[in-house]
């Protein structure tokens, strides 16, 4: 019996694995009605994975891709609800000087119903072939624990500075490949500010600035540089909020690049900004003679 259910699971695993493997061997444009019926009452796939995956590939400044209605209505209704009920201790409020003001939530297991559902299927086999199929990016991993992710919330005046995001997930070490941004806002006001600004490699010059409406979906590839950022502050009234949920995803390595582990790396205008203040203020304030002072010794 137990020689039987031996054979029986070996094989299962190698139909399984056969069948993952003509899955990710099979050409791009031949399953976009297979995830369309696999997704069918939850998702709507804009067009053909060929062009998207294209659209994705040869953006500008780096890869990434703009989903508007990705995700049936139903899915997301429900999710600002769920932010307004968070309680304050199941927030995190991030300052940090000049470099950002945002809210996070605290723990996965502070979702509610709805958006445990909406984890659930972002986390799923079926979603993690999607987003291979798209970026071309394979044997993704996702994050249940939501780390730095999940529902994100920002105020009137907050904001976050033009940065790289961090490139290895917080705990597990795996390498962080891709973000996934899911704006939440209806009725937004281009007057609140709050748009997704995408910079070049340099952080000289924003090339993409993408306005955080209601199921808008944002995925994009995450590397050094990849420059982006929400830096202006929200004008909103005081009565909304920018509302988000946020996802990453990650590989293992292998025979992948060897990455830098680093956190979030702002752009080097910032750093340059904060020093010609401290100089300014030096320069009101301090005596003439320790200034030439000073000079001397630079």
């Amino acid at each position: 019996m137990d020689e039987a259910q031996d054979r029986l699971s070996a094989n299962t695993r190698r139909e399984f694995f056969s069948m993952a493997a003509n899955l990710q061997a099979a050409p791009i444009t031949d399953r976009t009605a297979d995830f369309t019926a696999l997704f069918e009452g939850r998702l709507r796939l804009p067009g053909p994975l060929g062009k998207l995956s294209q659209s994705y590939q040869n953006a500008k400044p780096f890869p990434f891709i703009v989903l508007d209605d990705l995700f049936e209505p139903h899915l997301l209704e429900p999710l600002p609800a769920e932010i307004t009920q968070l309680k304050d201790y199941e927030w995190l409020r991030i300052e940090n000087e000049s470099l950002q003001q945002v809210d996070r939530m605290r723990s996965a297991l502070d979702l509610g119903p709805a958006g445990t559902e909406l984890a659930h299927l972002l986390h799923s086999a079926a979603f993690l072939y999607l987003l291979s199929e798209i970026t071309g990016v394979w044997q993704l991993l996702p994050d249940p624990y939501l780390q730095g992710a999940g529902y994100a919330s920002m105020q009137r005046g907050d904001f976050f500075q033009i940065h790289s995001d961090r490139s290895v997930a917080y705990e597990t070490g795996l390498r962080r490949r891709l973000a996934m941004i899911i704006f939440l806002n209806k009725s937004w006001s281009p007057n609140y500010r709050g748009e997704l600004e995408l910079w070049d490699d340099e952080a000289k010059e924003c090339c993409v600035s993408i306005p955080p409406v209601f199921n808008r979906t944002v995925l994009f590839e995450v590397a050094h540089p990849n420059f982006h950022g929400v830096p202006a502050a929200l004008t909103c009234p005081a009565d909304r909020t920018r509302q988000s949920f946020m996802v990453y995803y990650h590989t293992s390595g292998g025979d992948e690049e060897a990455v830098r582990p680093h956190t979030s790396l702002f752009a080097p205008g910032i750093y340059r900004k904060k020093r010609n203040v401290l100089k300014s203020f030096v320069a009101d304030f301090a005596p003439p003679v320790l200034l030439k002072a000073v000079k001397k010794l630079v």
